[in-house]
């Protein structure tokens, strides 16, 4: 039996619609406990409902996400076009990286100059964050995890971002003037967010690829058309 191909979409805006009221009433009667509206907390009260608070507050995310997917995956989504310096963007996201450096890994952005694109930088921002995320998340030791711009000037011409430790972002970019592998995108821990990004850069008119089985799975990288 085959679904209809709008099914989907219609179970997540359903999903959101019956979780977003519950979830937001819980989280808003957390924070009155926390601000001590119904009597003083001890050390030990408080402490359990801050983290009830970020599991309040992570589960409020998902819900954005599973919102976001089914827009995206319904095709209901009007994108908005503006130009974007994929360099400067992928420099801010990693500045505000923190991920992996209890761990000793590190973040390096490479950039040639500008590499211009057109569309949504709110979206793409994201995207390209969930990325780097999941590189250093699934890093398993100390190292470096690097963040390569550089362009693909055949026709027709490519932003291309790859992610991974210095064996593979080289290779992984190379990929960007043939046709991409598939896309690991679902992997625990990461919510909708990787999903999500895909079908971002999918609906910017690009692609996203993972690295292969030789250690890389949490590299990645992605290709845009350059701006014209």
């Amino acid at each position: 039996m085959t679904l209809e191909h709008n099914v989907l979409p219609r179970v997540m805006s359903l999903a959101v619609h019956e979780l977003r009221t519950p979830v937001t009433v819980v989280a808003g009667y957390l924070r009155m406990l926390l601000r001590e509206q119904a009597g003083p907390l001890t050390e030990k009260q408080k402490k359990m409902l801050e983290e009830a608070d970020r599991s309040c507050g992570r589960l409020g995310a998902l819900v954005g996400e599973m919102s976001e997917f089914g827009k995206l995956e319904g095709r209901e989504l009007s994108l908005p076009r503006q130009d974007i310096d994929l360099s400067a963007l992928a420099e801010e996201l990693a500045s505000g990286m923190l991920e992996g450096s209890d761990r000793g890994v590190t973040l390096q952005v490479r950039t040639p100059g500008p590499v211009m694109v057109s569309g949504d930088r709110t979206r793409l921002a994201a995207a390209v964050k969930a990325l780097i995320y999941s590189a250093l998340r699934e890093r398993g030791e100390p190292g470096v995890v690097i963040v390569e711009c550089s362009t693909a000037t055949d026709s027709p011409g490519w932003a291309v971002i790859a992610i991974g430790d210095e064996t593979v972002v080289s290779r992984l970019a190379s990929i960007a003037r043939g046709t991409p592998p598939s896309f690991d995108e679902w992997r625990g821990g990461l919510g909708l967010a990787l999903p999500v990004a895909r079908r971002v850069i999918e609906a910017h008119g690009g692609a996203v690829w993972s690295g292969d089985a030789d250690g890389s799975r949490a590299a990645s990288a992605l290709r845009l058309p350059l701006r014209t």
